[in-house]
């Protein structure tokens, strides 16, 4: 496979395409999880998704887009993302959804230690800072003092350190796969995965259930696309620090929808999460 070009503008419009997939998915993780559980939604996810990945898997060379040499690779992968996506799900259904976001990103912290012992990535003093900076948005946002923490904080936190392991194997994949053939396995392994706790809880979804699952799917799989895409263009420290974006649109996802808290705190906090991707990609297009 041809090695991408390192660009961080390429990498931060892949993102953008993360950023909306994810907002979006969202809300409907919410709506779906009314109809049918958790397990039952992340069947139907990876199963409708391979559906809607074929077309681009058949423009991209059709079994020669799902040989891979690391199946063990996409295993290990899988099957922490897919604990790590169930705890993300399910926490969608016990704290806010600016909460739930906001948790996650405690991921770029174990990212970029990962990415540092692993990956063999630099960790300098401005990939710090901005992991600090966002670090500290992310506490304004959630505020655990004001409301308590609960079972969903402590779901959503276990997620997000399943959500960092996850994107390091990806980096580690995007060096030999193409984008495609991540997502092609992910589908695979992750309804392998889901076939029987699936079944113990099945129950038929309404039309609008339906709907929602089908955009859960959509979502899903081009959103993990977007990612790959991103991260062949730049290192995963520069990446994942882009997602802090998703914090403040997820909040004001929340309040315009849910009537969930948009306050002066939670303003301040999206502006530091805003501040530390600003810091991370222009001194990344510096160097």
């Amino acid at each position: 496979m041809q090695q991408a070009t390192p660009s961080t503008a390429k990498a931060a419009a892949w993102m953008a395409g993360w950023l909306t997939l994810m907002l979006v998915i969202a809300v409907a993780g919410r709506e779906a999880t009314r109809d049918v559980a958790v397990f039952q939604l992340m069947l139907l996810r990876s199963s409708i998704g391979l559906l809607l990945l074929w077309p681009l898997l058949h423009a991209g060379g059709g079994r020669a887009a799902m040989r891979t040499q690391r199946p063990r690779e996409h295993a290990a992968r899988n099957l922490v993302h897919y604990a790590a996506q169930y705890g993300w799900f399910a926490a969608l259904t016990l704290i806010p959804l600016a909460q739930v976001v906001a948790i996650e990103f405690t991921m770029p912290v174990w990212t970029t230690l990962l990415a540092a012992a692993f990956l063999g990535e630099r960790i300098t003093r401005w990939k710090l800072l901005a992991v600090a900076l966002g670090l500290l948005g992310v506490a304004l946002v959630v505020r655990p003092q004001a409301a308590g923490l609960n079972a969903g904080h402590a779901v959503a936190l276990a997620a997000a350190l399943g959500f960092a392991v996850s994107v390091a194997l990806t980096k580690s994949l995007t060096r030999s796969d193409d984008a495609l053939t991540i997502i092609f396995w992910m589908l695979v392994v992750q309804s392998l995965l889901g076939v029987l706790p699936a079944l113990a809880v099945w129950r038929w979804p309404t039309a609008a259930g339906w709907g929602w699952i089908v955009l859960v799917a959509f979502c899903g799989t081009f959103s993990h696309y977007c990612m790959a895409r991103a991260l062949r263009h730049a290192e995963a420290t520069v990446v994942v620090p882009m997602d802090y974006l998703r914090v403040p649109l997820t909040a004001l996802a929340g309040w315009l929808i849910y009537a969930e808290r948009m306050d002066l705190p939670t303003v301040l906090g999206a502006a530091l999460i805003l501040g530390a991707n600003l810091l991370n990609t222009r001194r990344a297009a510096a160097r």
